[in-house]
């Protein structure tokens, strides 16, 4: 069973222009996930499958809706009980342990304001984020720096008041020990829940400096049914993995909420350090992961093994975000397993905003026409729409009634920055095709302008993301005296390949040949690793700050 009729009166869909006029998500005024959802499907289906778990030593578990309606509601008892309430913010570091989701569940049910957050933060990172949302609470795993960094931060963190870890820690309570004598069939609170309080909040990846804080209100978590419905094509009794941790907003586009109302499980891999595809592979085939979503990085990898070695037949469907997907890319998938790769696009500040939906042929490239949520204009400078093949900001439009777009940042500043004239602006630039599809041009601050051309990076990547010595590359701009801006080419080889003068020409051929000869590199950088952020988005800022203090 799944409760997708409790939120669409509609739920079958015959064309793309008939899912824009008619997908309309309903919710109550005191709609809350905890309940209307977990514990919704707890007492109607107790043994529904919620998350399949395995780590990397090994062990697996397999946890029911029962099991997270009575584990969050413990949590969300404990935590009232150490004087957690409506309204505070609770750090969750908790990456990929099934204990995030009993803990991000009880803090819905409580009225409190989960921040998840990734493992990788350091003891300025924890400290910033801390005093910036007066954490009061923070629950991590316990991993030596994890532990290590919150320990380091907390002197300067006056406003937490309470850790908590997996397992025993020094200066740590133990989370397990504090929350499991506490009870699992009532609340010890009276509930107030309401769709339009702050539900949960993110701090961006910091592309460009300090990040900041996005605050979701509880129907955001309803209106990732179109990220789950439409995009992941999500299904009842599947299992669903998107590949990211549960420190970034793509957890709570692919891990937890759409995906719960669909009526699918979630499929988790807890790892430490980093993964390749080598090491999920056996375990797509290994559990039937019926729909799959990777980040553009992942699939990049995956081109360079040799598929035939796995049984990835259980796998419907194929999804991307974060950033474009080469064409390249896309065409080797196809041709390896069968299937295309739907992309999609949003920010941490929306949920699927762009994406590549039912009755839509998926163009290489393209991150695909207007989710029906939004209302989304392409606006130039002076902010008027502009026509198709013209380049122009992606903007959306505020209404009232509108779920999934964020309540706003912290600062007063930041927020007036990017909301003006009834619109949001992305601060991302694309064009659109006379049959509505939509392509990435580049973020505002990463369009190059070279004597007198505007060049995304997105284009000159995808050109040299054809070669077959590129497994990874970031277009950036050079300062120039005479041409502006020159474009360079920072890369990272596969397999087989070495750096030489030799290559780089013929890098530079290669791109010529294969798009506008003006936007060949005329400089290139061979590396190990592309800077990335925690989301695994490339950071060309960072290229581009090393430069310059390189030069």
């Amino acid at each position: 069973m799944h409760l997708i009729g409790d939120f669409l009166p509609i739920t079958e869909f015959t064309s793309y222009e008939q899912t824009m006029r008619d997908f309309k998500v309903n919710i109550k005024d005191d709609f809350n996930f905890g309940f209307d959802v977990v514990d919704k499907y707890a007492k109607l289906d107790p043994q529904k499958t919620a998350l399949v778990w395995c780590n990397d030593s090994g062990e697996e578990k397999y946890i029911t809706f029962a099991d997270v309606s009575r584990e969050s509601n413990r949590i969300a008892n404990m935590l009232y009980a150490k004087g957690i309430g409506k309204g505070d913010h609770v750090l969750l570091m908790l990456m990929s342990r099934y204990e995030y989701w009993y803990s991000v569940v009880a803090c819905h049910k409580l009225g409190a304001v989960a921040i998840p957050a990734t493992g990788q933060l350091t003891a300025k990172d924890i400290d910033y984020r801390c005093n910036y949302a007066n954490v009061k609470c923070i629950v991590a795993v316990n991993t030596p720096s994890v532990t290590g960094y919150v320990r380091e931060a907390l002197p300067k963190c006056p406003t937490v008041k309470h850790l908590f870890c997996i397992g025993d820690a020094d200066g740590f309570e133990n989370f397990h020990a504090a929350y499991e004598t506490h009870a699992a069939d009532k609340l010890d609170f009276t509930p107030v829940p309401k769709a339009y309080e702050p539900m949960l909040a993110y701090f961006t990846s910091g592309t460009t400096g300090m990040p900041k804080m996005v605050t979701h209100n509880h129907a955001y978590a309803a209106a990732h049914i179109a990220t789950a419905y439409l995009w992941h094509r999500c299904k009842d009794g599947g299992l669903h993995f998107t590949a990211a941790d549960t420190g970034w907003a793509k957890a709570s586009w692919g891990k937890i909420y759409g995906q719960w109302i669909c009526g699918a499980a979630i499929f988790i891999y807890d790892y430490y350090g980093r993964y390749t595809p080598l090491d999920v592979l056996p375990l797509l085939e290994k559990y039937k992961v019926t729909s799959f979503c990777a980040p553009p990085t992942m699939y990049r990898f995956l081109i360079k093994e040799d598929l035939t070695k796995y049984d990835l037949s259980g796998i419907e469907h194929y999804c991307t975000a974060g950033e474009p997907l080469n064409p390249a890319v896309y065409e080797q998938i196809k041709q390896k397993v069968g299937k295309s790769i739907y992309e999609g696009y949003g920010q941490t500040e929306t949920v699927l905003a762009l994406g590549t939906f039912p009755f839509m042929e998926p163009r290489p490239g393209s991150m695909g026409k207007p989710c029906p949520l939004y209302g989304i204009e392409l606006l130039d400078d002076n902010g008027k729409a502009v026509p198709d093949n013209v380049e122009g900001e992606i903007c959306i439009r505020y209404d009232p009634k509108q779920i999934g777009l964020f309540m706003g940042y912290n600062t007063f500043e930041n927020t007036r920055s990017v909301w003006s004239d009834g619109y949001y602006h992305t601060g991302d630039v694309a064009t659109r095709d006379a049959d509505g599809y939509y392509w990435f041009v580049g973020r505002d601050d990463d369009i190059i302008k070279s004597s007198g051309y505007r060049i995304g990076p997105f284009e000159v990547e995808s050109a040299l993301m054809e070669h077959p010595s590129v497994l990874e590359c970031a277009i950036t701009a050079v300062p120039d005296d005479v041409r502006g801006q020159i474009i360079k080419a920072t890369v990272v080889l596969a397999r087989n390949y070495f750096p030489s003068e030799e290559l780089k020409k013929e890098l530079q051929d290669h791109v010529k040949h294969t798009t506008a000869p003006y936007k060949y590199p005329r400089i290139v950088e061979f590396v190990d690793r592309l800077p990335k952020t925690a989301s695994e988005k490339i950071r060309r800022v960072e290229i581009r700050n090393n430069d310059r203090k390189n030069k």
